[in-house]
């Protein structure tokens, strides 16, 4: 929660224009922004650095969100190892269906998971630019937000010493559950929630892909999803209960759901492996209105989160950074407000066209299985119209590239 002040215990004050709190992909990539303009940050992590190189997470990045990343020096390993996908796979009603949207848009998306990415944004900022970071830090707290002085506090893991940080300006990067969103004061801001009933086991499998795309299985079980990591690991969605327990789904039962809801006309087994991860993701999404009070901005899953099921989420924190980098320069450069004043209308544009994509998107994979046949026959017309008519599919594949824009 915000205080008005830090303990007066407190360790002497340091001076950092901004500090942004969270080392994820938006605070990296706002910290790099502000680092390529000569602007001093502090980015403030409480997890360490071998870990957050190593959290799982998403992969699939949009077009848009790439070409951003490379104007600013950020993509050079991405674009020399991420994949890129042209065309995607739907199975239902036992037949196979390929959808190729680079051919209707001439756009693609990239797959690189985002340890890699978190890899090179953490390496550019900190070894390469000379970005200050500080790793497993404790208790951080924000103060005076609605003042033109805020600041941050927070406990050295080593020292056990309480530092005080002074700044203009502080970047919530730090997720559904950091400080951040919860040092918004009560009433000043609107969280709008979204469940979606359902479940999905995410699951890592030491196996090399069993397709050359993404596939999507819609079947009277419930959905599976395939997706490449790399040559020998293979993302893996079921659905589920929500809140199942991930010690239910024994290899064999995962194995054997996959191959059943995966399976369609003409498509090869697939190719089974150790599983080095099992999790329950419970599908829900929420929106902050507005991303900003005082002096904190709030990016990427302190702001919004979209259930992974549009693989929108990190697309999204890269758009906010991009807007706030930009942003926070304009302003501590120049003096020029105009994009602090409108950054939460500017994000929350996509953030609603990204929600809704993924509504509908969820009705598409989890209809079938509903266990009501009304849901299921609407389901399957759409289906139907996606891959029977030019326009709906057109219109498929701009949502499902996301929205293009020049960062």
């Amino acid at each position: 929660m915000t205080s008005t002040s830090p303990h007066p215990n407190s360790g002497s004050a340091q001076r950092f224009p901004v500090v942004i709190v969270g080392a994820g992909p938006a605070g990296l990539t706002l910290g790099n922004i502000l680092r390529a303009a000569s602007v001093d940050c502090l980015v403030l992590e409480t997890e360490s650095r071998e870990f957050i190189e190593q959290r799982p997470r998403a992969g699939v990045l949009e077009e848009w969100a790439v070409r951003g990343l490379e104007r600013r020096g950020l993509a050079d390993n991405l674009l020399a190892r991420g994949q890129v996908h042209n065309e995607c796979e739907f199975r239902f009603a036992g037949e196979r269906y390929r959808f190729e949207y680079t051919e209707l848009t001439g756009h693609h998306h990239f797959v690189y998971p985002q340890p890699l990415l978190v890899t090179d944004l953490v390496r550019e900022y900190a070894d390469v630019r000379g970005g200050e970071i500080r790793f497993g830090v404790r208790d951080v707290a924000l103060h005076d937000l609605d003042s033109d002085r805020p600041s941050v506090s927070y406990t050295d893991p080593e020292s056990g010493q309480r530092h005080v940080v002074r700044c203009d300006f502080v970047a919530g990067c730090d997720g559904a559950r950091g400080v951040s969103r919860a040092a918004l004061p009560p009433g000043r801001a609107h969280v709008s929630r979204y469940d979606y009933g359902i479940g999905w086991l995410a699951l890592l499998a030491e196996a090399p892909p069993s397709n050359d795309c993404v596939v999507f299985g819609m079947h009277p079980r419930g959905f599976a999803g395939h997706m490449a990591r790399s040559p020998e690991v293979t993302r893996y969605y079921l659905e589920c209960p929500p809140g199942d327990d991930p010690a239910n789904w024994s290899h064999e039962r995962v194995w054997t759901e996959l191959q059943e809801r995966l399976g369609a006309a003409g498509a090869p087994r697939l190719t089974e492996g150790r599983l080095i991860e099992k999790r329950v993701l419970d599908m829900h999404s929420y929106v902050v209105e507005p991303m900003g009070f005082g002096r904190l901005f709030l990016a990427g899953d302190a702001a919004h989160l979209t259930a992974p099921i549009a693989a929108k989420g990190m697309n999204l924190a890269l758009h906010d950074a991009f807007l706030l980098g930009d942003a926070l320069v304009a302003f501590l450069t120049k003096g020029d407000s105009a994009g602090l004043d409108g950054y939460s209308r500017a994000c929350l544009g996509r953030v609603w066209d990204y929600q809704e994509f993924s509504q509908w998107l969820s009705e598409v994979y989890h209809g079938t299985s509903s266990g009501d046949p009304h849901r299921a026959g609407t389901t399957l017309a759409r289906l139907r119209r996606l891959f029977g008519s030019p326009s709906a599919a057109l219109a498929f594949a701009e949502q499902y590239l996301g929205k293009s824009a020049d960062y």
